[in-house]
């Protein structure tokens, strides 16, 4: 580990610990603080994925609790206001924790620059402190090839979205793709199946839940009852049928 690096952004990887980096593993088992993100009265995420090469170990660990999560919308000025505070509080946790000498690694599920809270706390210290960030295999990536399912072939285009866009915008960034990807499911489904009802892409979408962990959940997108609300680890994916050789 780097002398002068105090702070990491430690990509787990899809969930499934096996599929971590060896890097990420060093900066688990020799870091001083393992800071993760959570809910209220629950542990976060990324901390149950290092369970694997750590174990518990409160001596070591730090909480970031959301103020809010989908409580209210993300755009709502609440909103953005708690959330804005809680990460400049937690950006200053971490450099006491930083400037007292300790190394402290955030752990993130998936890869830290994708969609990932921890971002938020980067763009803050980044000209502050010296940071490596440990990238990671991506969720989209865990969950196309437990599916069985190349995503993009010759010149198809991928495109990726968050499904808490409005309907109207699914369907203008799904329009045309030769491949997708749509990510922050939860109460989203409905509306995502109306895009894809409406792109065309419906019987080729395939949900898949919690990708390779020991509940892993694969099925086609067509089939999943309507109503259900998607865990945090869900996404759907889209394969390309692009130029096969």
């Amino acid at each position: 580990m780097s002398e002068s690096v105090r702070l990491f952004g430690v990509g787990l990887g899809p969930g499934n610990p096996d599929y971590m980096t060896v890097r990420a593993r060093t900066v688990l088992e020799t870091a001083d603080r393992l800071v993760h993100f959570c809910k209220h009265g629950r542990r976060g995420n990324a901390r149950t994925i290092a369970d694997a090469v750590v174990g518990a170990d409160p001596d070591r660990e730090i909480a970031l609790i959301y103020p809010v999560t989908t409580e209210i919308p993300a755009e709502h000025p609440d909103y953005v206001s708690a959330i804005g505070t809680f990460y400049e509080v937690s950006t200053e946790r971490l450099l006491v924790e930083i400037e007292s000498g300790s190394t402290v690694a955030v752990l993130c599920e998936g890869d830290p620059f994708f969609y990932g809270s921890f971002m938020h706390l980067w763009r803050r210290l980044k000209d502050r402190v010296p940071i490596e960030v440990i990238p990671a295999v991506t969720g989209m990536s865990g969950a196309w090839t437990r599916a069985g399912m190349p995503i993009t072939w010759g010149d198809d285009v991928l495109t990726v979205v968050p499904g808490t866009l409005c309907q109207d915008e699914l369907v203008r960034r799904l329009s045309g793709t030769d491949a997708a990807v749509v990510m922050k499911l939860g109460r989203n489904l409905g509306k995502v199946r109306a895009a894809l009802i409406a792109t065309g892409l419906l019987e080729r979408a395939v949900y898949v839940e919690r990708a390779t962990m020991t509940t892993e959940r694969i099925v086609p997108f067509a089939a999943l009852p309507d109503g259900e609300e998607a865990p945090y680890f869900s996404l759907i994916i889209v394969p390309g049928q692009g130029r096969r050789l």
